[in-house]
């Protein structure tokens, strides 16, 4: 038995028992070198799409990741338009860090999104409750970003739809194992 051999039993035994949550640190680097991206964004995202052995799958995968990226990461350069997006769309998905206060005049909780550069979406206390660190740092996230604007409103347009934590927010052992 040759140690590649080895290698690719450990590899497919890891992909098949911790699906998702494998990350090939190569493909990982071949995506940073082109994008400005948090190293865990990327190997979230490549844990979803690229977890195999199989070339195809993987090369399909990273498409899918730079497609995602191109559509969905917000950069600070081009915050602007991704509100515009938003607007016009009336909902779009956005991957940004996203740290949460409460308003207590208002007695809601509302979200802000690093790059996008929005400080107040009102976002469901479900989130919050379910996921504590967006109170204290804040947690990279895919979010659903809606826009909906009323004369004489009193807060943001924005509001938050659907949150998915990128970074763990907890680490659950148990479920691993």
């Amino acid at each position: 038995m040759t140690s590649e051999s080895i290698d690719g039993g450990i590899d497919d035994l890891l992909n098949q028992h911790f699906a998702g949550k494998v990350v090939r640190k190569d493909l990982t680097k071949l995506i940073k070198e082109g994008a400005n991206v948090p190293v865990y964004v990327l190997e979230y995202l490549l844990g979803m799409y690229c977890a195999s052995n199989d070339e195809e799958i993987i090369r399909d995968g990273m498409e899918t990741v730079k497609n995602i990226l191109a559509e969905n990461y917000v950069r600070p350069d081009e915050a602007e338009k991704v509100k515009s997006k938003i607007k016009e769309r009336g909902s779009y998905k956005v991957i940004d860090k996203v740290t949460v206060r409460l308003n207590e005049r208002r007695d809601i909780y509302e979200a802000l999104l690093s790059n996008l550069g929005v400080k107040d979406a009102e976002i469901p206390a479900n989130y919050v409750k379910q996921f504590e660190k967006l109170l204290v740092g804040g947690i990279w996230c895919i979010v659903t970003v809606h826009y909906y604007f009323e004369e004489g409103q009193k807060g943001s347009p924005f509001t938050i739809g659907d949150l998915k934590p990128i970074q763990l927010p907890n680490m659950d052992l148990e479920g691993l194992f």
